[in-house]
This record gives structure tokens, C-alpha cells and sequence, in this order.
């Protein structure tokens, strides 16, 4: 069962316009550093984009999405500016469901298109922090006065099963960022599965993907010549360290991001410099690595709009619009559940 949180952040005077759900047994309350033995103990060594965001994480991330060569975040937003009028349009009155909506930044443009359609809003953020859910409310709400936020804390199959269950009122599903990039194709299949099996005959999904585009542009944009997302990399293994008493030496590391251009995808890894062992205390858990060893930390693939769109029709959500920027370096692909 959910649990409701009636706890407001700061400043936020009618307490009528925002709630918050944390849902009890929550995976992403179970932190028993399983998914990190798993992924360190297979051939292909790996570890879960998860541990990127301790706190230092999450502002690297932030400090990455300004760089020159990074351009996903302000290309996706720029999209999002250009054509939210376009969108609301083809929508009319919907619910706003986001997943991984973090502060909400680029939601704003949605969210500055509906309000002209003047009636009341409501805006159903999903994330696994309810700290961020709450600190992105507090600035919402004082700027959209119409705006009713309903934000959930868990996963992604807890949260939508439980819309699916309980909303019966028109509704988009938003997937900003190219996050579905981070899946491999197993875990694609089951997410937008879970996805449409949420929605309604009628409703809708707004999909941001990353284009595929010339590998130079594309290992730039991961491999930044000011060494953030080097750092960011790296920071995971530090961040291994404070929650799991370990003793991985970042200077024994290096990043490295590559396109592999028969999958389509960036691959980013952390390269052992030397042979070595680390430790990891409180999983009781050693790791060998050889000489040139690889970690991988992550995916990002790439997408052909033409494809995707076709994959998304045999998952009943049909494309009714997509939107680019001039370069077609990213899309926005609005699909409708049949």
C-alpha cells in the first residue's frame, strides 16, 4: 500500500495542491549492494547507473548537461519550447505523468502550454527521491497557480501499475532525456510494455529520443575535453566506497566512452590501469581486475526515427506526431495508445 506524505516543503502555502507517495517494500528502498556483486562477478564486468547519483553525481550530471559537447539536454529543451503549443493541441486536456522527472526543468514548457488552456491542471511526477520530488514541487506550485502535483516515490512498474488502477482521467506519459537509451532491448521490451499496459485507449506518450549521428559528435559529446564526465564516471566507484565500505582507488581507473556502431549505442567504461584487487567490506565481496580491464557503467543508444516508430505501432502507440531540431540530432516522437 501507499503510503501519503502530507509533509510540504517550505513556502508552500496551500497544502491542498501537492501530495506525495512513498510505496512501502519499495525496490529502491532494498539497498543490499545484490545488483553490485551480480554486476562485478560477471565476465563483462558491469555496474548499475544507479550509483552514479550520490550527491556529487547529481551535480556532475548537472555540471555535464552544460558543456558544449553535450548536447542532448538543451536540444531536447529546445524541442520542448519550440513545439509544447503544437503538442497540447494535438492532447487537449490530459494529466501530466512523468518518469525520472528530477527537477522538472524541460517539463516546464509542457507545463507553460497547458496553463493557457486554462483549466486546472495536474501534474503526477514519478522518481525514486522524494527530496527532489519535494524541492521541485515548492517551486512549481508558487509559479503554477493552477497546478496540482501528485508525486510518487518508487519504481516505475509500482507507480504506473498503480495509476493504471486508479485514474481513469485522460493522460500523457512523458519519457524525456533519452533515458530509454539506457535500456538494452530485453529491458526496452518490458518497460514499454509496462508503459502502454498503464495507458488508456486514446492516451498518449511523449518519448524523447537521441538520434543516431556521426561517431565524432557522438564519443565528444561523452568524452568531454574539460574531464567532467571522466569525473562523473569515476565518482561512482567513490560512491561504492562510502555505501559499501570499499576500497577502489580511483587512480587506478580511467574513462573511456566509445560508439559501437553496429549496436548503435555509446558505451561508457571504467579501464583498469594496472592488475589489482579491490574490496567492497560490507558485501565481503573482492574483485580482480587485469591489466586494461573494463568495467562498463553504461549504454546510450542511439535511435533511427523511422524504426522506432515502427516498433513503437507493434506496442500500440501510434505516432501521431514527431518533432525535431534542425540538425535532427533528437526527437520527440507523441504517440497515441490505439
Amino acid at each position: 500500500m501507499p503510503i501519503i506524505d502530507q509533509q510540504f516543503p517550505k513556502n508552500i502555502i496551500n497544502n491542498s495542491r501537492f501530495s506525495l507517495e512513498y510505496f512501502s517494500n519499495s525496490e529502491v528502498t532494498k539497498d543490499d549492494g545484490q545488483d553490485v556483486i551480480n554486476s562485478l562477478t560477471k565476465k563483462q564486468k558491469t555496474l548499475p547507473p544507479r550509483y552514479f547519483y550520490d550527491a556529487k553525481g547529481s551535480q556532475l550530471f548537472e555540471d555535464i548537461c552544460q558543456l558544449s559537447e553535450y548536447y542532448p539536454t538543451r536540444t531536447e529543451a529546445s524541442i520542448l519550447k519550440q513545439y509544447a503549443n503544437d503538442i497540447t493541441k494535438v492532447t487537449g486536456k490530459v494529466e501530466l505523468i512523468e518518469l525520472g522527472s528530477g527537477s522538472s526543468t524541460k517539463t516546464r514548457f509542457l507545463l507553460d502550454a497547458y496553463q493557457t488552456l486554462d483549466y486546472p491542471l495536474t501534474y503526477i511526477p514519478i522518481d525514486v527521491s522524494g527530496s527532489i520530488l519535494k524541492e521541485s514541487a515548492n517551486s512549481l506550485l508558487t509559479d503554477y497557480p493552477t497546478l496540482n502535483i501528485q508525486g510518487k516515490v518508487g519504481t516505475y512498474q509500482q507507480c504506473l501499475t498503480n495509476i493504471k488502477a486508479t485514474d481513469k482521467q485522460p493522460k500523457m506519459v512523458l519519457f524525456l532525456g533519452s533515458t530509454i537509451g539506457n535500456f538494452n532491448h530485453q529491458e526496452c521490451d518490458r518497460f514499454i510494455d509496462l508503459v502502454t499496459d498503464s495507458l488508456n485507449s486514446g492516451d498518449y506518450f511523449l518519448l524523447g529520443i537521441d538520434l543516431q549521428k556521426p561517431q565524432e559528435i557522438l564519443e565528444a559529446a561523452y568524452n568531454d575535453i574539460q574531464g567532467v564526465t571522466a569525473a562523473f564516471n569515476l565518482n561512482m566507484l567513490q560512491h561504492l566506497n562510502w555505501k559499501f565500505q570499499g576500497n577502489f582507488d580511483i587512480n587506478l581507473f580511467k574513462h573511456q566512452a566509445i560508439y559501437n556502431n553496429q549496436e548503435h549505442q555509446i558505451e561508457m567504461y571504467l579501464i583498469s590501469n594496472q592488475a589489482h584487487t579491490a574490496t567492497l567490506q560490507i558485501l565481503d565481496l573482492a574483485i580482480d581486475f587485469a591489466e586494461g580491464e573494463t568495467i562498463r557503467t553504461e549504454i546510450s543508444r542511439k535511435f533511427n526515427i523511422e524504426q522506432m516508430t515502427k516498433y513503437l505501432a507493434n506496442k500500440e502507440l501510434v505516432l501521431r506526431h514527431s518533432y525535431t531540431d534542425t540538425k535532427q540530432w533528437f526527437g520527440l516522437l507523441l504517440c497515441q495508445k490505439r
